[in-house]
């Protein structure tokens, strides 16, 4: 392992944590374990911790190696299990974000129980390995707990958590979004504005949100600063803080959010397709999928997944991505419910997908930095973007370049009843939108390996090499 030590890349959305950094050769992904962080992580072990969560499938299983780039200052090297496919809340469901909560709580009392406490309680310390459960990734968040201390997570944890979580059951799902500007959590004085007046009067939001974010309010208008003689360090006894953290999860599970009907969420039921044409695209993606044996698929525009699950019950790790909120809610409570460890079902706006974010925009990866996927699905897709968000044909086709090897990809011609439905609001102006200009752009980018004619349909199914 010395040998590859030259290859050795810092991966660069993990600066902040003083404890230690992750770093990769390409292959597989490192945790330098810094000195400082020494003794808290050698009471995770010692104390039992470590390998109680690990058993648990609570936190990412991890060995101890050695490597080349262990200095003076390194204490440990962790080689942590890989995640297929790195993930963000804004990206997540109601239940995902909930899931991810509820799982950091159940850490936090599991750590307090082996003397120690989450000092972090971002939202993107948690993963997910499908949807069989969460899987907490930051194994560096924890230190002794020491008697009458406060939870130093409390505030993140109600940022990160409580505050969308509650945004998204009492107003609209889609303020999840907020994430991508508020990376750090979504500020609680803005969740206090944005909730109805009647959240002040559930004595859980009342004391977590609105009156954590009036606390939050004085202390910045005071600047933080008291006599000398005033100040002291806040404490809280061990008997409080497990209370504080039993009703939190109480707050978390009673609130809730109900996938209701929307454009896309019942897409299978509406659509122009028949039994069997429908039948027959399942066969041929099968096919498709069975003979370029994928080790990871994206589905762009899954709906609710059914396409995905040819993929995922094929074992391999599926990604499947949608911009309704009901259709991923639906996608995701189906295959937490069978332990689905291989689909996972994510929002997304391929029109305008997740950016790099944070400083310097490295934090967060892109969409397409966290690809290529060896296979994109992009059923039904087309003339959303062609015709519903203008989007030239060349233009699709070299975006789809740049996020899969293979593409598996459905022309839907402008005779079809959707298109029709959707011309029928606005001014045909795509007179390139044929299946001659289809196969004309993706073959700047594709080699057409095949093409078949859904029975029963006028629509036509292409899989696609890269160039």
């Amino acid at each position: 392992m010395a040998d590859n030590a030259t290859f050795i890349t810092p991966v660069r959305g993990s600066f902040r944590d003083p404890s230690g950094t992750v770093f990769t050769n390409g292959e597989e992904l490192y945790r330098q374990v810094n000195v400082c962080y020494a003794d808290e992580y050698d009471h995770l072990v010692t104390s039992g911790l470590a390998a109680k969560l690990m058993e648990g499938g609570y936190l990412i299983p991890h060995e101890e190696v050695e490597h080349a780039m262990a200095g003076p200052a390194v204490h440990r090297v962790l080689r942590p299990e890989l995640i297929p496919f790195i993930s963000y809340p804004y990206e997540w469901c109601f239940s995902q974000l909930r899931d991810a909560a509820l799982l950091t709580l159940r850490i936090q009392s599991l750590a307090l129980a082996h003397g120690m406490t989450l000092k972090d309680a971002s939202a993107f310390n948690v993963q997910f390995r499908g949807s069989a459960a969460p899987v907490f990734i930051d194994t560096l968040s924890f230190e002794r707990y020491r008697d009458g201390q406060p939870w130093v997570a409390y505030r993140q944890f109600c940022q990160h958590f409580l505050a969308p979580l509650a945004l998204i059951s009492y107003r609209d799902a889609r303020l999840n979004q907020l994430f991508r500007v508020f990376i750090d959590g979504i500020p609680l004085d803005l969740a206090a504005d944005l909730l109805p007046r009647s959240t002040r009067l559930r004595p859980s939001l009342a004391m977590h949100v609105h009156l954590h974010a009036r606390a939050q309010r004085n202390y910045a208008a005071s600047d933080g600063a008291k006599p000398a003689t005033q100040a002291r360090t806040p404490t809280i006894s061990a008997t409080r803080l497990r209370a504080l953290i039993e009703h939190l999860e109480t707050t978390i599970l009673a609130l809730a959010w109900k996938p209701g009907a929307t454009e896309w969420g019942d897409y299978y039921s509406q659509t122009n397709y028949s039994g069997g044409a429908r039948d027959e695209k399942e066969r041929l993606v099968a096919d498709a999928l069975d003979a370029l044996a994928p080790r990871l698929v994206w589905d762009v525009g899954a709906n609710t997944g059914r396409f995905s699950r040819l993929a995922s019950a094929r074992n391999i790790p599926t990604i499947a991505f949608d911009i309704d909120t009901a259709a991923v809610e639906k996608n995701y409570r189906e295959a937490k419910a069978a332990k689905d460890r291989y689909l996972l079902p994510l929002m997304l706006d391929l029109s305008n997908p997740s950016p790099a974010l944070g400083w310097a925009s490295e934090e967060r990866a892109s969409l397409e930095q966290r690809g290529p996927a060896d296979v994109v699905l992009a059923l039904a897709l087309v003339h959303h973007l062609a015709i519903g968000n203008n989007v030239p044909l060349p233009n699709i086709a070299e975006f789809f370049a740049r996020l899969g090897r293979h593409l598996v990809i459905e022309f839907v011609p402008k005779s079809d009843s959707q298109v029709q439905r959707m011309l029928s609001s606005r001014t045909d102006v795509f007179p390139k939108y044929t299946q001659d200009g289809f196969e004309a752009a993706v073959g700047e980018h594709f080699w057409i390996d095949r093409r078949h004619r859904i029975a029963g349909s006028e629509r036509v199914l292409y899989v696609l090499r890269r160039r």
